[in-house]
């Protein structure tokens, strides 16, 4: 049974860091690509960022946040900087069984529960 569990959400000032992580077990995605979504209240799911062999990013996160994966440890990452309350939203992250990067949440076979970042002063 694939699982993907994400954690190091939480509250933060505007202009400060997170680091957020994603365990995935069940499955290796070492050779598939994987992304992160956000959901903020009353709106839709959107793409944030995903990594294959490279790294793709939303407009409006590029050059403040950072993507990675340790294979070896079957886990993804965001960091995430110069954090504004517009980012406040509940992350999640997904895994697919494809190689090829994709921004859309319904190319993505796997989520996880979600975890909330709130950024406020």
């Amino acid at each position: 049974q694939v699982q993907l569990v994400e954690s190091g959400g939480g509250l933060v000032q505007p202009g400060g860091s997170l680091r957020l992580s994603c365990a995935a077990s069940g499955r290796t995605f070492s050779n598939y690509a994987m992304g992160w979504f956000r959901q903020a209240p009353g709106k839709e799911r959107e793409f944030v960022a995903a990594i294959n062999w490279s790294t793709y990013y939303t407009p409006s996160v590029k050059g403040r946040f950072t993507i990675s994966r340790d294979n070896a440890k079957n886990t993804l990452y965001l960091q995430m900087n110069s954090l504004r309350p517009e980012d406040t939203a509940v992350y999640y992250c997904a895994a697919r069984t494809s190689s090829n990067i994709a921004t859309n949440e319904y190319n993505y076979n796997y989520w996880g529960q979600g975890t909330q970042v709130t950024v406020s002063s």
